[in-house]
């Protein structure tokens, strides 16, 4: 028997029972199509918090008090940093302005570029000709922090160093800021009021996106004396973002930044630091690592539902050769050889595994297009390859022991089956 004898048998076999054949085809299709998505969304969650570190630069860095609980990073983005050594803590101290001025010596801090102080507030609301918007951050600094941060404007400009000086109440804003307040209207020299105080745009931050749940754009930096002087009082820093001059030198820049502040702070021996030292290439490692075994793990989740697809193939494939004994013991008697019948129940299994790998990739490449849990997946080439492969291998070896069975029948005993 031929090679398309076989596979026609078998496709006539499968479409005698559509319902059965379909519901076979499910698990497998859930299966793949679920390690294709999984493995998309935990692409999309690592590349989301990568380019939201790596926009920050190789050569950035961020200064936040370690007594606080952790504060968030420039452009949204908090985690875990340096603290130095670990033992007893002397009285801590917040970071301040003259921190800030230290760390911008040239003498002391020969591999810093810029320094930038930041303050933060969150929720305030801002308003224009009757329209209003919660603004999910407004930070105050100084103009060298669009560089650090790596926050271009699209439109208008930044504020420079003159309008810091002279405490200026302007304001570049982000793109949901200034579509939620101007929709198509230019907010470049208009004037919003951000709790009762009147703020000048004087530029619109380039679109950076959704970074998860965080929206980079929800945004306002103004100069910080202005936001000290207005909205949030001339108290301690949130941050200090310090930009080192190349990222050869970062090492170099902490080693300063530790030795400055040591210092100013009064920390001493094995005193624990009370500030903590953010460089983002460390950090950017350390999360792709732990996000490439979250993917992983996800993979291996959703693996499980390919296993269970092939157990089902097993358990349909036995009823359909105990359905079908009389036949197979009727194609025996006139002529079919052992491997004809083992090949078309095997082809059987393949085929289902098959269509429904095929319906899951469709699945889950339609799926990825939508966002899930605030997380735009990406689709990994090699999950498509890899679940589509797994599930026609899963058909083989599932479909081995049925058609084994079936191949056994002796033509004698088969054709007494009622």
């Amino acid at each position: 028997m031929s090679a398309v004898e076989i596979l026609r048998f078998a496709l006539h076999g499968l479409l005698a029972n559509k319902l059965r054949s379909a519901l076979t085809m499910l698990g497998i299709m859930i299966g793949v199509a679920a390690v294709i998505l999984l493995v998309a969304v935990g692409q999309g969650t690592s590349d989301a918090i990568t380019s939201n570190i790596a926009r920050l630069g190789s050569n950035t860095l961020t200064v936040t008090p370690s007594f606080t609980g952790g504060m968030r990073g420039p452009g949204g983005f908090g985690g875990a940093g340096r603290a130095g050594a670990t033992g007893p803590r002397t009285q801590a101290k917040r970071l301040s302005l003259a921190d800030a001025r230290a760390l911008a010596d040239a003498s002391a801090a020969p591999s810093v570029k810029t320094v930038s102080p930041v303050v933060t507030a969150a929720s305030l609301t801002a308003t224009y000709e009757g329209a209003s918007h919660t603004i999910g951050r407004l930070v105050g600094t100084y103009p060298s922090y669009f560089e650090a941060s790596n926050r271009p404007v699209a439109k208008g400009s930044y504020f420079v160093n003159d309008d810091v000086l002279a405490s200026r109440k302007l304001a570049v804003i982000g793109t949901t800021v200034a579509e939620a307040l101007f929709g198509d209207v230019d907010p470049v020299g208009r004037r919003i009021t951000i709790s009762g105080v009147p703020f000048t745009v004087v530029g619109v931050l380039k679109e950076t996106g959704t970074q998860g749940v965080q929206d980079a754009d929800d945004i306002v930096i103004a100069p910080l004396p202005a936001v000290q002087q207005s909205l949030t009082g001339f108290g301690p820093l949130d941050q200090i973002v310090v930009q080192a001059k190349s990222a050869d030198v970062v090492d170099d820049a902490e080693a300063e930044i530790t030795a400055i502040l040591n210092e100013r702070h009064g920390i001493t021996g094995t005193a624990s630091p009370d500030y903590r030292i953010q460089n983002q290439a460390a950090l950017q490692e350390t999360v792709s690592t732990a996000t490439g075994m979250f993917t992983v793990l996800l993979a291996a989740i959703a693996g499980i539902s390919l296993v269970v697809g092939g157990i089902g193939i097993t358990n349909i494939m036995l009823v359909t050769v105990t359905e079908r004994t009389r036949e197979i013991g009727i194609r025996k008697a006139i002529g079919a050889t052992r491997g004809a019948i083992l090949g078309q129940f095997l082809a059987e299994a393949t085929m289902l595994s098959l269509a429904g790998g095929l319906l899951g990739v469709a699945i889950g490449v339609l799926g990825s297009r939508f966002t899930i849990a605030g997380i735009q997946p990406v689709i990994v080439p090699g999950s498509i390859v890899a679940a589509l492969g797994v599930s026609v291998a899963i058909g083989l070896f599932f479909g081995v022991f049925p058609a084994n069975r079936a191949a056994k029948l002796r033509p004698i005993e088969a054709l007494r089956h009622d």
